[in-house]
């Protein structure tokens, strides 16, 4: 008799524990016992006749073999997905639950509203909120729809762009009382500022018209995006704000429009193999068409106060 070819039960562990980095991770990701986790991975490598996996400070290293086979696994996941939303007649019904994932200012300070009248229409439908800034959530499953700030790549995401969203520098009315307005931005040296602690979430912006960008310049520091926001509006120092965001906050003032600012583009993805489900496209269609209106009113200047 020929043996069985292993289950979907053992790659869906071997999947988790590769995204996961530890048997630990895995199990928490699935929602298993690290014993029953620990078993799938045995009997994995007992029925490939190798090893997937080495033992590492970190955790566990997946071997060449084991990265070979994860987009086979990643496919296998895929079609398991589908075949559970066929059979359970999800993919034309307008319940269920649409994990949705963007960055902490996006899925703060933008998308609640949003997702009420999402909701008011369409009350069966559970949505959950990832806050990140990772680019591979889809690819690795952890959300169905992102909205991001960079283009899309991965060749099986279907990604439509919103627009572009202005960024610039602001700082609490009671603030530039205090310290007065700085003329050029080779003066800014001279006021608060606020960013990032990290040089890594420094290297996240580009040269500002010229403003020398190091973590010894920065008098409030922290690699929040919503951290940086609230000191902002409560007059710590002068910080970047989205030009919409600041237009809803009468306190906050435009410092050097033009001369220090930047802009980010808006786009909206979601993996192919979700687009036969309704309540995936009526979320997709639902963000695109907000996301595309703050993008426009996010083109609004200072000047438009």
């Amino acid at each position: 008799m020929i043996d069985a070819s292993p289950g979907w039960e053992l790659y869906r562990s071997f999947l988790a524990v590769v995204r996961e980095g530890s048997l630990s991770g895995g199990a928490r990701l699935l929602g298993l016992t690290q014993p029953t986790v620990g078993r799938h991975i045995d009997a994995l490598e007992q029925s490939l006749g190798t090893a997937l996996f080495t033992r590492s400070q970190g955790g566990l290293a997946p071997t060449e073999l084991a990265l070979a086979l994860v987009p086979h696994a990643e496919a296998m996941s895929m079609a398991a997905e589908a075949l559970q939303r066929a059979a359970s007649g999800e993919a034309e019904e307008d319940r269920g639950t649409v994990r949705i994932t963007a960055s902490e200012m996006i899925g703060t300070e933008v998308l609640p509203p949003i997702i009420a009248r999402f909701s008011e229409e369409h009350p069966r439908i559970a949505v959950e909120m990832v806050l990140s800034n990772r680019s591979d959530d889809l690819i690795r499953r952890d959300a169905d729809i992102a909205i991001r700030m960079i283009r899309p790549t991965q060749t099986s995401l279907v990604a439509k762009k919103c627009g572009t969203i202005g960024l610039g520098l602001h700082a609490h009315k009671n603030l530039i009382q205090r310290h007065g307005m700085p003329q050029s931005v080779a003066e800014l040296t001279q006021f608060p500022i606020i960013g990032f602690d990290r040089e890594s979430s420094i290297r996240r912006l580009k040269d500002l018209g010229g403003f020398p960008l190091s973590r010894e310049l920065f008098a409030f520091r922290c690699d929040s995006d919503v951290g940086q926001f609230a000191a902002l509006r409560a007059g710590v120092g002068f910080g970047m704000c989205q030009y919409q965001l600041a237009l809803r906050y009468p306190d906050l003032v435009p410092v050097l429009p033009g001369a220090v600012e930047f802009e980010l583009d808006v786009w909206i993805a979601m993996h192919e193999d979700l687009k036969t489900s309704r309540r995936m496209r009526l979320m997709f269609d639902h963000l695109a068409e907000e996301m595309t209106a703050y993008a426009r009113e996010a083109d609004a200047r200072a000047s438009g106060r």
